[in-house]
């Protein structure tokens, strides 16, 4: 890319015929030289929302922001997933809604309710396909606010996979997902525990520019994550 905008910065100086110009490229004019944006990276929510959690994903061209959203209905408990979702994402969300199940006492969620109420499930851009098990808890959260009617953080992010246990399991790309956390405008993120050493590699700048929270349960998760 910046060869690209040397090359053209270079082909204006020359149409000057010999005319002493100054090229400054910046922010605003930078499409006139790379032509339009290519891709377009997800910002934080702008209010906190019940139902609506944000995940951090890896991309082939780096890391980006997932939100994961979530709806509930009166129905026989039937669980639907949309956003052409890939098989193990589809796992993590029948992992965590067994799990939000199997713990709906300790949550403060009647156990009949899932017996009376559809969810739906879905994972925006739709076209974009998506898979793994790093949303898992961002899942879980979801999952947990719709039913508790408690919203979630706007500014808080997550990444990591569940099992049935609660636990919470490391995933890879991080830097590139904090990176994508910071320059989405996130504030607060959850990590898996045992990805805390990987923190050795991150950048001082990111470190410093937002808070980094290692944890090893979903417990611990929703006490960050959701308002209380």
């Amino acid at each position: 890319e910046l060869s690209t905008i040397a090359r053209k910065a270079t082909k204006e100086i020359l149409l000057q015929k010999g005319k002493c110009v100054k090229i400054e490229v910046t922010p605003e004019n930078l499409e006139k030289y790379l032509g339009v944006k290519r891709f377009s990276y997800g910002e934080a929510e702008k209010q906190d929302h019940i139902g609506v959690t944000t995940g951090l994903a890896w991309t082939e061209v780096g890391g980006d922001i997932l939100f994961i959203e979530a709806v509930d209905m009166p129905g026989k408990g039937k669980v639907t997933q949309t956003g052409k979702l890939g098989d193990v994402m589809k796992e993590s969300i029948e992992t965590a809604y067994s799990v939000v199940r199997a713990h709906s006492k300790d949550l403060g969620i009647d156990p009949e309710v899932f017996e009376k109420t559809d969810v739906h499930v879905h994972v925006p851009e739709g076209a974009t396909p998506k898979d793994g098990p790093s949303a898992g808890i961002a899942m879980y959260t979801t999952l947990v606010s719709v039913f508790t009617k408690t919203p979630v953080k706007k500014d808080v992010a997550m990444t990591g996979e569940i099992t049935l246990q609660g636990r919470v399991l490391p995933i890879g790309g991080l830097k590139e997902k904090l990176l994508a956390a910071l320059r989405g405008g996130i504030k607060t993120v959850i990590i898996p525990k045992e990805n805390e050493k990987d923190l050795a590699e991150i950048p001082d700048n990111v470190k410093k520019g937002m808070k980094i929270i290692p944890v090893d349960n979903v417990a611990d998760v929703l006490k960050i994550a959701l308002h209380h």
